[in-house]
């Protein structure tokens, strides 16, 4: 599975809209849908953000393993939580 598919299955397993995302990203519900489709890729940032806000590592959301583990606690972060 690729990274596209797996960001779509977060969202939609988490009952959240493209605008909810695209807001907590900083970007617009056109941009995110552009991610999700596959039309533009996802700049890091947004990768690291997702990592967060799901609570699964950047492997999951890539298709490098099928385990949904979730992040260790940091205590300060770069990006909203």
């Amino acid at each position: 599975m690729n990274y596209i598919q797996r960001i779509r299955d977060l969202r939609e397993d988490a009952d959240c809209t493209q605008t909810q995302i695209a807001e907590y990203l900083g970007t617009s519900q056109t941009m995110y849908a552009r991610y999700e489709r596959g039309a533009n890729e996802m700049p890091i940032r947004h990768l690291i953000a997702l990592c967060q806000y799901y609570q699964v590592s950047a492997d999951y959301i890539l298709g490098f393993t099928n385990i949904k583990k979730p992040l260790p606690v940091r205590k300060y972060s770069r990006y909203k939580n």
